[in-house]
């Protein structure tokens, strides 16, 4: 199946804030930031199913991660922050010190084995 474009707004989940004391070298860790959601109809057209590898590519790099069904609105994805948002994320902070970290338009592709 062809990539697709998409919205993607990464955000900080409360599990992050519950599990801040385990580190960020933990599965459970890396399993919520390697997973990204999105509906169940976009899931469905890009014929994925959950659990399924995907790549993620921004104008600043790409990342690979998980998909699953949540409650998102259509053409939007939803990813926790992470090692893996960083590799999307745009270097350029337009002076604030801090880069853009919502609203990234990306392309997302299966991955085939």
């Amino acid at each position: 199946m062809a990539a697709r474009h998409f919205l993607l707004i990464p955000g900080r989940t409360s599990k992050q804030g519950q599990q801040i004391n385990i580190g960020k070298d933990e599965d459970a860790y890396l399993k919520m930031t390697t997973t990204l959601t999105m509906h169940v109809d976009d899931l469905k057209e890009m014929g994925l199913a959950a659990g399924q590898s995907v790549r993620v590519r921004s104008e600043s790099g790409e990342a690979v991660f998980a998909v699953q069904a949540g409650n998102i609105p259509r053409d939007m994805l939803f990813v926790p922050y992470g090692p893996p948002t960083c590799l999307l994320m745009p270097t350029e902070t337009d002076g604030t010190g801090m880069p853009t970290s919502k609203g990234w338009d990306v392309e997302v592709e299966a991955i085939t084995s």
